[in-house]
C-alpha cells in the first residue's frame, strides 16, 4: 500500500491500514510512451482468496511485495506467484518482486540475497524498494510495464490506442 500511495500520490503513510481493494490510476511516460498505470492494491489479505482470482484474471502484470524486515510477509510470496501462474495458465507473466522497506536496515529479517533467490526460483525480476525514502518506488511499477509491453510486443497483439496497464499489487 505504501507503495503505491508513494508511487501515485507522492506521499509516505506511516501507518498501515489494510486494504481489501484500492484502486489508483496515474498517468506517466514510459521510455518516451505516455502510459495509464491502473494499479489494483490487494494488500495480499489470505481471506480474500476469491476475490484475488478474479483481481489476477483482469491484471496484465504484478507486483510481489513483501517487507525485508518480515519474514512472514516473504514466505508467502511464492503461494501468491502460484496462484497467478494457476488463474492466469501461464508461466510467463510480468511479475516482478519487491523487497519494500530497504531503509529498516538494523530490522532486516529478509536478507538481499534470499530476495534474489526467490525471484531466481519463480522466474521473474527482484528489486528492493522503500516507500518511506523512495527508492526504486517508480522502478519497479515501471519495469513491469516494460516487461507488459515487451509481452504484448513479442505477441504482435500491441495496438497504438491500447496504452492502458493495469497492474496489481499483492
Amino acid at each position: 500500500t505504501a507503495l503505491t500511495i508513494q508511487l501515485c500520490l507522492n506521499h509516505f503513510v506511516e501507518t498501515y491500514d489494510p486494504t481489501i481493494e484500492d484502486s489508483y490510476r496515474k498517468q506517466v511516460v514510459i521510455d518516451e510512451q505516455p502510459c495509464v498505470l491502473e494499479v489494483l492494491d490487494t494488500a495480499g489479505q489470505e481471506e480474500y482468496t476469491a476475490l484475488r482470482d478474479q483481481w489476477i484474471r483482469d491484471g496484465e502484470g504484478f507486483l510481489l511485495v513483501y517487507s525485508i524486515s518480515s519474514r512472514s510477509t516473504f514466505e508467502r510470496v511464492e503461494r501468491f506467484r502460484d496462484q497467478i501462474t494457476r488463474v492466469k495458465d501461464s508461466e510467463s507473466v510480468p511479475l516482478m518482486l519487491v523487497g519494500n522497506k530497504c531503509d529498516k536496515i538494523t530490522e532486516r529479517e529478509v536478507s538481499r540475497e534470499e530476495g534474489q533467490n526467490m525471484a531466481k526460483k519463480l522466474g521473474c525480476e527482484f528489486i528492493e524498494s522503500s516507500a518511506k525514502t523512495c527508492v526504486n518506488v517508480e522502478r519497479a511499477f515501471y519495469n513491469v510495464v516494460k516487461m507488459i509491453r515487451a509481452r504484448k510486443e513479442g505477441g504482435n497483439q500491441i495496438k497504438k490506442s491500447h496504452r492502458r496497464h493495469r497492474c496489481i499489487f499483492l
